[in-house]
């Protein structure tokens, strides 16, 4: 796992090759479409850049723009989104390039931006160069809350009930929601430190370490301390009962 990487990665969800037109032509040939409109395009450029601006204010907007005609769309509109933001740097690269630059300097980046296809890819690739999957939250947003919150990984029934799942995903996704859904930053970073610690003094055996998940998820506790307003347990009770 690389050190002083800090970078988040805005994919578009909801068009592009995955959501255009497809089928099979008369002679057998398939095809598949990748189609944007530019109000798709404008609508996670602006997500983009307001989230530049809590960071480092910096975005690179990623394409294949020397081949593609969507990719022409969307530097246009990314381009012309960038005027109302002349406090964040925007810079444009093409997605091969970027890949590469993602293994080799991932410490550069701040806000990748890009569509569905290319940031399906360029996710993973982040989450190997900073610690693997089991490390890696996302976040799916719609202009009306609250979203989806999960790990970028997928189930691994192959190791389920053997106590060696990494949980820091699952927990960084719930620092996500704290922040994007219940605008409670001051918890997401809260919940961030104490997995980053948790990460360091417990580690799952994916980060070359042998705790287990729950010994992972005490040190994450551990870490948060005792609740400022801590809860009885009789009032706990009775909250549970009131809304089940």
């Amino acid at each position: 796992m690389a050190s002083g990487i800090d970078l988040v990665l805005v994919r578009e969800l909801v068009g592009g090759l995955y959501y255009g037109r497809r089928g099979v032509l008369a002679d057998g040939t398939v095809f598949d479409t990748c189609e944007y409109h530019p109000r798709q395009v404008e609508r996670v450029a602006r997500r983009a850049f307001e989230l530049a601006r809590t960071r480092r204010g910096h975005l690179i907007s990623v394409d294949k723009a020397n081949v593609l005609d969507t990719s022409r769309l969307w530097r246009r509109v990314v381009d012309a989104v960038a005027r109302d933001y002349p406090d964040v740097a925007l810079g444009h690269a093409l997605v091969d390039s970027v890949a590469m630059q993602l293994v080799t300097d991932p410490q550069d980046f701040d806000v990748v931006l890009t569509e569905n296809t290319f940031g399906d890819i360029l996710s993973d690739v982040a989450a190997a160069v900073t610690g693997g999957l089991g490390l890696a939250a996302s976040a799916s947003l719609g202009d009306r809350g609250p979203g989806i919150f999960e790990p970028v990984h997928g189930s691994a029934p192959d190791i389920a009930g053997t106590g060696t799942a990494n949980p820091a995903a699952m927990l960084r996704s719930l620092a996500l929601l704290l922040e994007h859904a219940l605008d409670r930053a001051d918890l997401a970073r809260a919940v961030e430190r104490a997995v980053d610690h948790a990460v360091r003094t417990a580690a799952t055996p994916d980060l070359g370490g042998d705790a287990t998940t729950t010994e992972l998820g005490d040190a994450v506790i551990a870490a948060l301390g005792p609740a400022e307003h801590p809860v009885k347990e009789g009032a706990r009770e009775e909250a549970w009962t009131s809304t089940r």
